[in-house]
Parts: structure tokens; sequence; C-alpha cells
């Protein structure tokens, strides 16, 4: 009982499967160690659901109508809507709101079996790369707790490198599962866009945003990716009609003749020193497992921060028109007519930095500058998804750093949002292009933070870049180290 949680998804499941350890005692022993909510992870916590639902998993253990992860603990992204639990999607403008309905990725995961543990803090809907916007307070990353853990799932990565949840869902719109995954030294993949429904899952950028596991492994990511995703058309337009498919059965594969690009672009001013020599250690690992590195050239990448920042903040500033004080979510105590009360709810309901995007976003699709700004960015885009194209004639995967740095202090990009902004660079492509890409521990960088390699793939190749994670994970320990005191 007493290191239940420094088990992986995998040795969970198979305790539970085997009725070796009950899901109501591994439950149990997650809930003591969020007791007091380490690093502010958490923004809604309720044991009696979670026991509940443990109890039912070991019901199900006994009668033999288990799921494939009956009784496996999961904690989901406040942007996921759920029945039992509040979703705030870390604003204010949304305080205490309670879902009639599940989102699809967090059913499927209950349908599969896992146990929800809580709802766990991001950057306010979805904004960020540092979990710093959150209108309930940031969240600490566990490797130094004066510093951000990334975002804008900060609370998903921190849960987890703390061994507060075996694995946790979060979303990736430009960055936000592989960014602080990187940060906090686990594992998180994004996959091709569409694979995952966004039925019930809080809107930031509607043509970018994608639903994704984060947990130590890639061996788990695999388990839980297998369960979330699947067709759901009916529910959400953007849901590819594919069937389910075992991300697990060929993470053994051999990497011989794997060819890995690497990006020049990915390596040029801006990397920082101690990033680059972890990502050029993990390089190393790859050609020593029998892969080849092969140059490549991705000549638009510096081109994707203000092609997203044009076209994310576009989609913002739509998709939150619809928080606006009549129907639910917060509205202004004191106004004079209707429009006094919208434009009071939505000043008191919205942080800074969420404000800054729905104003960029109203800028851009105004008279006169869509053509000149919208029109542009999603030309652009497309060119960046063809460079990929190009470059996948060449390579199988691509491989390159997750961010420039490691994680930076609390405050030091204050007064500087671009600064956010920059940090996203290498990630930003594969959002535009709809790519899946991942983000493996790789080492450790400046002050012991750890550093992300980012893996690439080409649409549908989610297998593939689960099986180069996970043969990596087998030749180094990286995955495996926990912060002090965890």
């Amino acid at each position: 009982m007493s290191d239940l949680h420094n088990l992986s998804v995998k040795a969970l499941a198979t305790l539970l499967q085997t009725q070796e350890v009950s899901a109501v005692e591994v439950a149990t022993r997650f809930l003591a160690r969020m007791g007091g909510n380490p690093h502010n992870a958490f923004l809604d916590i309720d044991s009696e659901v979670t026991l509940a639902q443990a109890r039912a998993s070991d019901a199900k253990l006994a009668d033999g109508t288990a799921g494939p992860l009956e009784g496996v603990p999961v904690a989901h992204k406040d942007v996921f809507v759920t029945r039992d639990f509040d979703t705030t999607a870390g604003s204010k403008m949304l305080s205490g709101y309670r879902s009639p309905f599940d989102a699809t990725v967090v059913q499927r995961l209950r349908t599969a079996g896992m146990v929800t543990l809580g709802k766990l803090n991001c950057d306010e809907f979805a904004m960020g790369s540092a979990n710093e916007n959150s209108a309930y307070g940031p969240v600490q990353n566990p490797w130094d707790t004066a510093r951000v853990p990334g975002g804008s799932s900060g609370g998903s990565a921190a849960a987890v490198a703390a061994c507060l949840a075996p694995a946790a869902t979060g979303t990736d719109t430009g960055g936000s599962i592989r960014q602080p995954a990187s940060f906090c030294g686990i594992t998180g993949i994004k996959p091709t866009y569409g694979r995952a429904s966004r039925y019930g899952m809080i809107a930031y950028a509607s043509s970018l945003d994608q639903a994704g596991p984060m947990a130590r492994s890639a061996e788990d990511c695999a388990l839980l990716l297998s369960a979330m995703c699947g067709g759901d058309i009916d529910r959400d337009s953007t849901s590819l009609d594919m069937p389910t498919e075992d991300f697990a059965a060929s993470l053994n594969n051999s990497l011989e003749g794997l060819r890995i690009g690497v990006p020049k672009e990915f390596f040029g001013e801006g990397l920082h020193a101690d990033v680059r020599t972890a990502v050029d250690g993990a390089l190393r690992e790859y050609e020593k497992l029998g892969a080849k590195l092969v140059p490549i050239s991705l000549p638009r990448t510096e081109l994707s921060i203000p092609v997203y920042y044009i076209i994310a903040p576009a989609e913002a500033s739509s998709n939150l028109s619809r928080f606006d004080g009549v129907k639910f979510g917060h509205r202004a105590k004191d106004y004079t007519d209707l429009v006094d009360m919208y434009k009071k709810t939505r000043a008191e309901g919205f942080g800074n930095e969420v404000k800054r995007r729905i104003m960029t976003g109203a800028y851009v699709l105004s008279h006169g500058y869509y053509d000149a700004y919208y029109l542009q960015a999603q030309k652009i885009r497309r060119m960046i998804a063809d460079d990929f194209q190009n470059a996948f004639k060449q390579c199988d995967v691509i491989a390159g750093p997750v961010a420039p740095s490691v994680a930076w202090k609390f405050g030091d990009n204050a007064n500087d949002p671009v600064a956010d902004y920059l940090a996203d660079i290498f990630t930003l492509p594969a959002s535009l292009a709809g790519l899946p890409g991942m983000s493996v521990p790789a080492g450790f960088g400046a002050g012991g933070m750890p550093v992300g390699l980012q893996l690439i793939g080409n649409y549908f190749k989610e297998a593939q870049l689960l099986n180069a994670a996970h043969r990596l994970q087998q030749a180094t320990d990286f995955h495996l180290q926990k912060p002090a005191g965890v």
C-alpha cells in the first residue's frame, strides 16, 4: 500500500486485474496523497465520488466484467466537463459550474474502468504557457516550487510528476501537453487532430484543440490513448471516423533503420545550451538503437508564432462569446441594462490574458483586417503543413527540443506576454499542421530541471511515435526520475 503511488498505469492495472489490490485501496492511497492539494494541482476533489467509482470497479473486477483499465485512477484537466465534479476551465467565469454530462474523453476512460480523482488546474480557458493565468492561483513545478510547471496543462503535468495521479488528461492547442510534460519530466502525447473527440472539451481554438494523455511513460500513454480515441462524428463534426487502435501493440518493435529527421531550424539561435545537450544525448541513444539521423528543414518554423497567435485568438474571440452571463456562468451583480450586464460580466469574469486574446482575435477578424491578417495566416498555415509533408519524404519521425529552455521562475515573464508566446516556437508547427507530437523525458538542464525530447510523426502515426518513445525509455531511466520528496 505504501508505494502504490509509485506504480505505473500498467503495473496498477495488472495488480487490479489479478485482485492483488482493490480499486478502493488504490483510490484511498492517492486521495491521501492529494490531501492539502500539493502544488495547487487540483481545482475540485470529491472523495465520496472517487470511492463510489472505485467500489463499482471492484464489483466489476469481482464478477469478470472489468474494463482494461478497471480501477486505475486518473485526473482530468479542468476543461473537460464532468457531471460529478465542477468544471471551471481555470476561470472565474465558470466558478462552481456543474455540467449535466461528461465529455466524451471522460466517458470513454470511465468505460475503460478508470476512477476519477478530480479536476486539475490549468491556465484560464487553456490560454497560457506557464499555468500562471489560472483564476485559482498558479500551479507549482514539483521539481522546483519556485518555477512554473508549463501550460496550459500544468496541473496535469504537476499531478503526475508529484505522483498525485498515475495519469491525467490534457489538451494541446499549441503545445499545452508537450511543454508542461517537458517542464515536469513526464511523458505526454497530442494525437493527430480529430483522433480524440472534442465533445465536452471547452473550446479555445476549435481547429487546433486536441485531447491527449499524460503519464510517466510512453507505455502508459499508449494504454490511455487507446481508450480515449475513436470516432464521435455525431457529437463532434471534427472527429475522425476511424476505428479504435491498440497503440500498445507495437511498442517493442525494433528501431533498426528508422529515419529520424533533425530540423536545423530547431537547433539555432535561442535554444539554450543545456537543452541542446540533453536532446543531443537522446539522439545519440537512438543511433545506438539502430535509427539513422537525417538532416531536414522546416523553413517556416519562425512563422508559426505569428500564424498561431492570429488564428488561435480569432477562434477564441468567437468561442468565448457564449460566456456573457445570460444562461450560465458568472453574471455581474450591478448593471443598468443588458449591454451593461454583458460588459461588466465579461470584464469581471475573464482574466487579463483571456481578454488580451479575445481583443486580438476580434481585431484580426474585423472589417479591413480579415484579409490582411487572418486569411494570410491561414495560407501560411497550409505552407507549414506542406513543409512537414516534404520532410516526411526523407524521414519517418522528426525529433528536436520541446521548448528552448527549462521551466522558468514565476514572474520572469510577468510583464512580457510575448516571451511566453516565443517559448512555444517548437511545438506550434505540429499543432498548426494537425500532426501528432509528444514529449519524452530526455535528461536534465540548468538547476536540475527536466528537459523533454519532442517527437513528431506523420498523420495517424501515433503508434510509431509511442514505439520510438518506449524504446528510448527502455534504454534510459529519465522517465523514472522523481522530484525530491516524492
